[in-house]
Protein backbone atom coordinates (compact mmCIF):
# COMPACT_ATOMS: atom_id res chain seq x y z
CA UNK A 1 0.00 0.00 0.00
CA UNK A 2 1.52 3.29 -1.16
CA UNK A 3 0.52 6.93 -0.11
CA UNK A 4 -0.27 10.10 -1.87
CA UNK A 5 -1.78 12.59 0.31
CA UNK A 6 -4.54 9.43 1.31
CA UNK A 7 -3.82 5.82 1.39
CA UNK A 8 -4.75 3.48 -1.99
CA UNK A 9 -5.02 0.11 -1.63
CA UNK A 10 -3.23 -1.01 -4.40
CA UNK A 11 0.36 -3.64 -4.04
CA UNK A 12 3.47 -2.12 -4.66
CA UNK A 13 3.84 -4.83 -7.46
CA UNK A 14 1.31 -2.99 -9.86
CA UNK A 15 3.21 0.17 -8.55
CA UNK A 16 6.81 -1.04 -9.83
CA UNK A 17 5.07 -2.14 -13.22
CA UNK A 18 3.14 0.92 -14.20
CA UNK A 19 6.31 2.82 -13.58
CA UNK A 20 8.45 0.66 -15.81
CA UNK A 21 5.55 0.73 -18.76
CA UNK A 22 6.04 4.64 -18.35
CA UNK A 23 9.61 4.50 -18.52
CA UNK A 24 9.38 1.98 -21.16
CA UNK A 25 6.52 4.17 -23.21
CA UNK A 26 8.64 7.75 -22.45
CA UNK A 27 11.97 6.64 -22.52
CA UNK A 28 13.65 9.80 -21.01
CA UNK A 29 11.41 12.64 -21.67
CA UNK A 30 11.61 15.57 -19.00
CA UNK A 31 8.37 15.78 -16.70
CA UNK A 32 7.78 17.86 -13.69
CA UNK A 33 6.92 14.27 -11.87
CA UNK A 34 9.44 11.26 -12.42
CA UNK A 35 8.15 8.21 -13.92
CA UNK A 36 7.34 6.53 -9.97
CA UNK A 37 5.02 9.50 -9.26
CA UNK A 38 3.44 9.30 -12.32
CA UNK A 39 2.45 5.53 -11.98
CA UNK A 40 1.51 7.20 -8.30
CA UNK A 41 -1.06 9.26 -9.93
CA UNK A 42 -2.46 6.82 -12.63
CA UNK A 43 -3.20 4.23 -9.80
CA UNK A 44 -4.99 6.71 -7.92
CA UNK A 45 -6.69 7.78 -11.06
CA UNK A 46 -7.99 4.35 -12.05
CA UNK A 47 -8.14 2.71 -8.31
CA UNK A 48 -10.17 5.52 -6.37
CA UNK A 49 -11.09 7.62 -9.39
CA UNK A 50 -10.64 11.00 -8.11
CA UNK A 51 -11.32 14.30 -10.30
CA UNK A 52 -8.45 15.41 -11.76
CA UNK A 53 -8.82 18.47 -9.29
CA UNK A 54 -8.21 16.34 -6.51
CA UNK A 55 -5.29 14.65 -8.57
CA UNK A 56 -3.71 18.25 -9.08
CA UNK A 57 -3.53 19.23 -5.68
CA UNK A 58 -2.59 15.91 -4.28
CA UNK A 59 0.13 15.98 -6.52
CA UNK A 60 1.40 19.51 -6.94
CA UNK A 61 0.70 19.75 -10.76
CA UNK A 62 -2.19 21.34 -12.88
CA UNK A 63 -5.22 19.96 -13.85
CA UNK A 64 -4.16 19.61 -17.99
CA UNK A 65 -0.82 18.14 -16.59
CA UNK A 66 -2.86 15.48 -13.97
CA UNK A 67 -4.98 14.54 -17.07
CA UNK A 68 -1.90 14.05 -19.89
CA UNK A 69 -0.31 12.18 -17.35
CA UNK A 70 -3.25 9.48 -16.70
CA UNK A 71 -4.22 9.81 -20.04
CA UNK A 72 -0.98 9.09 -21.63
CA UNK A 73 -0.40 6.35 -18.68
CA UNK A 74 -3.58 4.74 -19.34
CA UNK A 75 -2.59 4.16 -23.26
CA UNK A 76 0.98 2.87 -22.78
CA UNK A 77 -0.75 0.34 -20.43
CA UNK A 78 -3.20 -0.43 -22.84
CA UNK A 79 -0.74 -1.53 -25.56
CA UNK A 80 0.41 -4.02 -23.39
CA UNK A 81 -2.88 -5.77 -23.13
CA UNK A 82 -3.32 -9.04 -25.18
CA UNK A 83 -6.09 -9.76 -27.87
CA UNK A 84 -9.08 -11.99 -27.28
CA UNK A 85 -6.50 -15.16 -29.38
CA UNK A 86 -3.37 -13.79 -27.66
CA UNK A 87 -5.31 -14.37 -24.45
CA UNK A 88 -7.18 -17.91 -25.18
CA UNK A 89 -3.97 -19.63 -27.26
CA UNK A 90 -2.03 -18.21 -23.67
CA UNK A 91 -4.16 -20.14 -21.59
CA UNK A 92 -3.32 -23.83 -21.30
CA UNK A 93 -6.25 -25.44 -19.55
CA UNK A 94 -7.98 -28.04 -21.45
CA UNK A 95 -11.26 -27.40 -19.88
CA UNK A 96 -12.96 -24.31 -20.24
CA UNK A 97 -13.23 -20.96 -19.88
CA UNK A 98 -15.61 -18.73 -17.74
CA UNK A 99 -17.91 -15.48 -19.31
CA UNK A 100 -19.58 -12.87 -17.65
CA UNK A 101 -20.68 -9.29 -18.84
CA UNK A 102 -20.97 -6.33 -16.65
CA UNK A 103 -22.01 -2.47 -17.10
CA UNK A 104 -19.55 0.20 -16.13
CA UNK A 105 -21.40 3.06 -15.31
CA UNK A 106 -20.74 6.63 -16.82
CA UNK A 107 -22.31 10.22 -16.15
CA UNK A 108 -21.11 11.97 -19.34
CA UNK A 109 -23.70 10.71 -21.68
CA UNK A 110 -27.35 10.01 -22.42
CA UNK A 111 -26.85 9.05 -25.62
CA UNK A 112 -29.20 6.42 -27.83
CA UNK A 113 -28.13 2.67 -26.60
CA UNK A 114 -26.14 3.79 -23.89
CA UNK A 115 -28.76 2.99 -21.22
CA UNK A 116 -28.86 -0.40 -19.49
CA UNK A 117 -31.43 -1.79 -17.82
CA UNK A 118 -29.36 -4.24 -16.10
CA UNK A 119 -28.25 -1.49 -13.47
CA UNK A 120 -30.97 1.47 -15.14
CA UNK A 121 -28.56 4.17 -15.74
CA UNK A 122 -25.80 4.73 -18.79
CA UNK A 123 -23.09 2.86 -18.66
CA UNK A 124 -21.17 0.56 -21.34
CA UNK A 125 -21.05 -3.55 -21.55
CA UNK A 126 -18.07 -4.81 -20.38
CA UNK A 127 -17.25 -8.90 -21.39
CA UNK A 128 -14.92 -10.61 -19.33
CA UNK A 129 -13.49 -13.90 -20.01
CA UNK A 130 -11.26 -16.54 -17.16
CA UNK A 131 -10.09 -19.06 -16.60
CA UNK A 132 -11.75 -21.74 -14.46
CA UNK A 133 -10.14 -20.70 -11.00
CA UNK A 134 -11.19 -17.41 -11.64
CA UNK A 135 -8.03 -15.78 -13.30
CA UNK A 136 -8.74 -12.86 -15.40
CA UNK A 137 -7.83 -13.95 -19.05
CA UNK A 138 -9.33 -10.99 -21.17
CA UNK A 139 -11.62 -7.69 -21.01
CA UNK A 140 -13.46 -6.83 -23.48
CA UNK A 141 -13.70 -3.10 -25.67
CA UNK A 142 -16.40 -1.10 -24.36
CA UNK A 143 -19.76 -1.39 -25.99
CA UNK A 144 -23.61 0.88 -24.88
CA UNK A 145 -24.61 -0.14 -22.28
CA UNK A 146 -27.67 -1.45 -23.86
CA UNK A 147 -25.95 -4.21 -25.78
CA UNK A 148 -27.15 -7.76 -24.18
CA UNK A 149 -24.86 -9.94 -23.15
CA UNK A 150 -25.37 -12.38 -26.04
CA UNK A 151 -25.15 -9.97 -28.49
CA UNK A 152 -21.76 -8.68 -27.32
CA UNK A 153 -19.99 -12.42 -27.27
CA UNK A 154 -21.01 -12.30 -30.80
CA UNK A 155 -19.66 -8.97 -31.78
CA UNK A 156 -16.81 -9.19 -30.39
CA UNK A 157 -16.38 -12.69 -32.05
CA UNK A 158 -15.73 -14.73 -28.53
CA UNK A 159 -18.07 -17.35 -29.49
CA UNK A 160 -16.71 -18.10 -32.54
CA UNK A 161 -12.83 -17.89 -31.50
CA UNK A 162 -13.48 -20.85 -28.89
CA UNK A 163 -15.58 -22.24 -31.38
CA UNK A 164 -11.99 -22.47 -33.57
CA UNK A 165 -10.21 -23.46 -30.46
CA UNK A 166 -12.72 -26.14 -29.12
CA UNK A 167 -12.64 -24.40 -25.67
CA UNK A 168 -16.13 -24.23 -24.41
CA UNK A 169 -17.58 -21.73 -22.27
CA UNK A 170 -19.55 -21.59 -19.41
CA UNK A 171 -22.12 -19.03 -19.30
CA UNK A 172 -25.04 -17.43 -17.28
CA UNK A 173 -28.84 -17.05 -19.00
CA UNK A 174 -27.86 -14.03 -20.82
CA UNK A 175 -26.07 -16.16 -23.57
CA UNK A 176 -28.74 -18.38 -23.92
CA UNK A 177 -29.19 -19.35 -28.05
CA UNK A 178 -25.03 -18.22 -28.32
CA UNK A 179 -24.47 -20.97 -30.18
CA UNK A 180 -20.68 -22.60 -30.43
CA UNK A 181 -19.33 -24.11 -28.04
CA UNK A 182 -21.73 -21.84 -24.95
CA UNK A 183 -22.76 -23.93 -22.06
CA UNK A 184 -25.48 -22.40 -20.10
CA UNK A 185 -28.28 -23.58 -17.56
CA UNK A 186 -31.28 -25.12 -18.54
CA UNK A 187 -33.84 -23.17 -19.15
CA UNK A 188 -37.22 -23.91 -17.65
CA UNK A 189 -40.02 -23.60 -20.03
CA UNK A 190 -43.37 -21.51 -19.26
CA UNK A 191 -45.97 -23.56 -16.98
CA UNK A 192 -43.62 -26.43 -16.86
CA UNK A 193 -41.25 -27.34 -13.56
CA UNK A 194 -37.26 -28.54 -14.01
CA UNK A 195 -37.06 -32.23 -13.26
CA UNK A 196 -34.54 -32.88 -10.60
CA UNK A 197 -31.71 -33.76 -12.81
CA UNK A 198 -31.85 -30.63 -14.48
CA UNK A 199 -31.76 -28.30 -11.18
CA UNK A 200 -28.92 -30.83 -9.88
CA UNK A 201 -27.32 -29.79 -13.17
CA UNK A 202 -27.85 -26.30 -13.40
CA UNK A 203 -26.39 -25.94 -9.78
CA UNK A 204 -23.43 -27.60 -10.58
CA UNK A 205 -23.13 -24.84 -13.47
CA UNK A 206 -23.72 -22.44 -10.73
CA UNK A 207 -20.82 -23.23 -8.87
CA UNK A 208 -18.06 -23.70 -11.53
CA UNK A 209 -19.42 -20.19 -12.98
CA UNK A 210 -18.46 -18.48 -9.40
CA UNK A 211 -15.02 -17.84 -9.69
CA UNK A 212 -16.02 -15.26 -12.43
CA UNK A 213 -18.38 -13.44 -10.85
CA UNK A 214 -15.76 -12.45 -7.82
CA UNK A 215 -13.39 -11.86 -10.68
CA UNK A 216 -16.02 -9.02 -12.25
CA UNK A 217 -15.92 -7.48 -8.48
CA UNK A 218 -12.63 -7.87 -8.40
CA UNK A 219 -13.07 -5.57 -11.60
CA UNK A 220 -15.49 -3.11 -9.74
CA UNK A 221 -12.97 -2.58 -7.26
CA UNK A 222 -11.40 0.00 -9.82
CA UNK A 223 -13.51 2.51 -9.23
CA UNK A 224 -13.12 3.98 -12.74
CA UNK A 225 -15.83 1.56 -13.23
CA UNK A 226 -18.49 2.78 -11.07
CA UNK A 227 -18.95 6.28 -11.87
CA UNK A 228 -17.00 7.04 -14.96
CA UNK A 229 -17.15 10.85 -15.40
CA UNK A 230 -15.08 10.24 -18.91
CA UNK A 231 -16.11 9.56 -22.46
CA UNK A 232 -17.73 5.85 -22.65
CA UNK A 233 -15.11 6.05 -25.88
CA UNK A 234 -12.23 6.04 -23.31
CA UNK A 235 -13.20 3.03 -21.17
CA UNK A 236 -12.26 0.79 -24.06
CA UNK A 237 -8.75 2.23 -23.31
CA UNK A 238 -9.47 2.23 -19.90
CA UNK A 239 -10.34 -1.84 -19.47
CA UNK A 240 -7.49 -2.59 -21.82
CA UNK A 241 -5.32 -0.84 -18.96
CA UNK A 242 -7.09 -2.75 -16.21
CA UNK A 243 -6.55 -5.91 -18.09
CA UNK A 244 -2.96 -5.40 -18.13
CA UNK A 245 -2.62 -4.45 -14.31
CA UNK A 246 -4.74 -7.57 -13.33
CA UNK A 247 -2.96 -10.03 -15.87
CA UNK A 248 0.71 -8.94 -15.42
CA UNK A 249 0.31 -8.98 -11.34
Amino acid sequence: MFFYPAACDVEEELLELVTMVIVACDGERNCKLRPYDRAHCALVYLRKHDTLEQLAAGFGIGVATAWRYTNDTIECLAKFAPSLTEALTSHHADRYVLLDGTVAETDRVQAPGHFSGKVRREGVNLQAITADKGKLLWLSPALPGGTHDVKAAREHGIVDVCEQLSLKILADKGYQGAGGTVITPIKRHRGTELPDKHKKSNTVHAALRAPVERTISRIKQWRIFRHARISPNKLTSVAAAILTLMIYT
